[in-house]
């Protein structure tokens, strides 16, 4: 019985098991001490025991399958057995239909743990399918995250074309006329005397046009093609030197810099690039921070990525900003270009990296830099070039 048990726990938790088995027992211990405990020349009553029996041997079919139902049933034949041996052996002609009870008792035990058998194998066949098809959803979802992904880089990408071909068309067209203007105004400072009323307004014309200058070299920088040859660099080393760089800015602004940056495999990019990149995103989550705050860059290595994530506490991005942040000339910024996420997002891209960035107003911005590493991309060009060859 213990076996048994054993074997069909698959149709039950362990207590509930334990808690049929006890009901099958007590209903024929019940039945059988009827059966003995009435006298044989009661034969309606017995006839009405007798059948009693099938309750337990199908509810064991039912609960416990085949060998359930077989077991069940095998258990009412051997403990009724005596009683149609030894009690109704005295009356002639009625050991036939005891007998024909018992084998009932066994068949309807094997057909009724058949069925449930069956019924509980194309549960678990349905259950089974049922966990494929989550699992054929989720790598669905994911799919088509990633082509939603593809096609936002597309739509990027058509931008930065329509802005390469204007850029080639007009960069040369502007720069020889501010390389004159600049020219001009110097010699319209140096034609004036520092106190002359004038002179104050040639040095901002100077550096008006510096600062036209390098808005138009940081245009030409994002949308000029980026060198394809594949370099490799340590973003730990990087990362560490940029947080130097911009420690002494924070500490101005009253921006505390937590840093956990251990050491760290090497991953695809350029280690000047990725210099703007890091420099740019302290810089931007400092400047957020005007009335000071803290912020936290943390790096590891999982999988086959480098994970750089930048956590400040500051004002946040409003909602409805958030799908415009990497987009180009887009700022809240007075001064500024609205290049500095855009070069940022396009060198990470170009390194087959990824960004993201998720903000909640009043709590604060997470920026988070996924990059390749170096050793998966060589593995993948082994298998390209081994597939070509």
């Amino acid at each position: 019985m213990f076996n048994l048990v054993q074997r069909l726990k698959k149709f039950a938790t362990p207590r509930q098991t334990l808690l049929r088995l006890l009901i099958l027992l007590f209903l024929i211990g019940g039945i059988t001490a009827l059966h003995y405990l009435t006298a044989t020349d009661r034969a309606h009553a017995h006839d009405v025991f007798r059948r009693l029996y099938f309750i337990p041997v199908i509810l064991g079919g039912i609960w416990f399958g085949l060998r359930g139902g077989f077991g069940t049933a095998l258990f009412v034949s051997v403990v009724y057995a005596p009683h149609v041996v030894f009690q109704w052996g005295r009356i002639p002609g009625a050991h036939p239909e005891q007998y024909l009870e018992i084998l009932l008792f066994n068949i309807i035990g094997v057909i009724t743990g058949s069925l449930s058998s069956k019924e509980h194998q194309q549960r678990l066949r349905a259950e089974e399918s049922a966990t494929r098809l989550a699992g054929s959803f989720a790598k669905l979802r994911e799919q088509a995250d990633m082509i939603i992904e593809i096609e936002d880089q597309l739509r990027r990408a058509d931008r930065l074309t329509a802005l390469g071909e204007l850029s080639a068309g007009m960069a040369h067209e502007i720069r020889n006329p501010l390389g004159s203007i600049r020219g001009t105004a110097e010699i319209l400072r140096d034609a004036f005397p520092p106190e002359h009323k004038y002179a104050e307004f040639t040095t901002i014309l100077v550096k008006e046009v510096d600062r036209l200058n390098q808005v138009l070299e940081d245009f030409l920088r994002f949308v000029r093609p980026e060198p394809t040859d594949q370099v490799y660099f340590l973003p730990a080393v990087t990362l560490r030197e940029v947080l130097q760089l911009g420690e002494v800015q924070a500490r101005k602004a009253n921006v505390n810099i937590l840093t956990e940056v251990p050491d760290l495999p090497e991953t695809e990019g350029e280690a000047g690039q990725f210099k703007q990149v890091f420099l740019n995103l302290i810089l931007n989550a400092v400047q957020a921070m005007n009335a000071g705050g803290q912020l936290h860059v943390i790096a590891e290595a999982c999988e086959n990525w480098v994970t750089c994530r930048f956590i400040d506490n500051g004002p946040g991005i409003p909602k409805e900003n958030l799908e415009r942040i990497f987009n180009p000339f887009f700022t809240t910024k007075q001064e500024g270009t609205g290049l500095g996420l855009a070069i940022t997002s396009r060198i990470v891209e170009n390194a087959g990296g990824r960004i993201k960035v998720e903000s909640v107003e009043g709590q604060g911005t997470t920026f988070t830099l996924k990059l390749r590493l170096a050793r998966v991309s060589g593995e993948e060009n082994e298998k390209t070039n081994s597939s070509h060859r």
